[in-house]
């Protein structure tokens, strides 16, 4: 263990305890869930995603760090609010357990092929645009602290390239919160155990959440770290990686939780040069998985201060959190000479976020891009699309 290691694990859980876990509140709210079942939901994909991380990096020696998925969450804070809790646990469960049947079975790549990249880009930054573009006007209800924090943005990684943005946003918009807002008095809140929730196995479900959640996770977060891992230099458990990342998710969906499974950015970041020489990388995964478990171990007293920011902040931080996301997934999407108006019809749709005969705007977008690109000609879809050369390099 070493000074890189140890920072760059903070750096990676921070990725995921700052804006995952507001996104999480955001979408709890939108569904109208009590408190006890809001930190039921943090608490569950923060120990089981980290306890998953920590037990794959021990037994593998390879760097794999993961909470939940960031991209899954963003999806459902726009989908989620038409679903009870106990459709949202069957749903969670079903996409875990499609996740591990593809996993056991060793057809990932083959599924994934199936599904152009581009497409699944474009959906995802459609779905993610809207909340970028709230920064607008939370910088217009305040433009000292969001101005402090956009300042951050830019001027934090200046000061060194392995800090990323949104940790310079967090703490100049914190300073700018210390100079110009009047917090609330902060109440105890208990302490409480994860509750089980009894699930509701739905078509309707699985159809609008399930399957969108897992493909999101599948190319978002599982290709992601294992292309990161074998391109810096790692062997890891492909099959295994997604199974259990799926057996993970399908547990947390029991106690109202979308997923836990190994991360993208998390993975990238810990195994990356930043984390120091090849051999002790696997240091930065357990220091960013330790951080996470705790982190969801006593989220019931950091929830209180999360919800104690002004609305603006929240979106602020969400915003930025998701501009990393939302740029990958637009150069992915419209950089791809063999995808035109089929990426275009994804991304338009996906942004509309309107259900249509019960089925949500993701998978709308993802059928009206493939068929448009099967109609058009455009790619080459189930042949050698950008998605079938991407899982060649897993």
């Amino acid at each position: 263990m070493n000074n890189q290691s140890v920072a760059t694990g903070i750096l990676s859980a921070l990725l995921a305890c700052t804006g995952g876990a507001i996104l999480v509140i955001h979408t709890a709210d939108l569904v109208g869930l009590s408190r006890p079942e809001l930190i039921s939901w943090l608490f569950i994909v923060y120990v089981i995603g980290g306890c998953l991380s920590i037990i794959f990096t021990i037994k593998y020696k390879i760097p794999m760090a993961g909470a939940h998925s960031i991209t899954a969450i963003a999806f459902l804070s726009t989908a989620a609010a038409d679903f009870t809790l106990p459709e949202l646990a069957g749903s969670f469960m079903m996409a875990g357990g499609l996740m591990a049947l593809l996993g056991f079975s060793g057809i990932f790549k083959k599924v994934l092929a199936h599904i152009p990249k581009p497409l699944i880009d474009a959906m995802l930054a459609g779905l993610i645009l809207n909340f970028v573009v709230e920064i607008v006007p939370a910088f217009k209800e305040s433009p000292l602290i969001a101005g402090l924090a956009i300042l951050g943005f830019f001027v934090v990684p200046k000061i060194s390239k392995s800090i990323p943005p949104l940790l310079g946003v967090l703490l100049f918009g914190v300073l700018g919160l210390l100079l110009g807002y009047d917090f609330p008095k902060i109440s105890g809140e208990p302490f409480s155990w994860p509750h089980l929730v009894t699930p509701s196995f739905t078509a309707h479900g699985f159809f609008s959440i399930s399957i969108p959640v897992a493909v999101l996770i599948l190319s978002n977060d599982l290709a992601v770290a294992l292309t990161a891992l074998k391109k810096n230099g790692f062997d890891p458990p492909i099959n295994q990686a997604i199974a259990f990342s799926g057996l993970g998710t399908a547990l947390a969906g029991l106690f109202g939780g979308h997923s836990a499974n190994i991360g993208g950015m998390m993975t990238a970041l810990c195994s990356s040069e930043e984390a120091g020489s090849k051999d002790s990388r696997y240091w930065a995964a357990l220091v960013s998985s330790v951080v996470v478990t705790l982190f969801g171990l006593f989220v019931w007293k950091v929830v209180v201060l999360i919800e104690s920011l002004p609305a603006f902040f929240i979106t602020l931080i969400t915003g930025f959190s998701l501009i990393g996301v939302l740029l990958g997934s637009l150069q992915s999407a419209f950089t791809e000479p063999t995808y035109k108006y089929s990426t275009l019809f994804a991304f338009v749709i996906a942004i509309s976020n309107v259900s249509f005969i019960g089925i949500s705007s993701a998978v709308w977008s993802l059928l009206v891009g493939g068929i448009a690109a099967k109609v058009l000609g455009e790619g080459d879809i189930g042949k050698d699309n950008p998605a079938k050369r991407q899982n060649k390099a897993i």
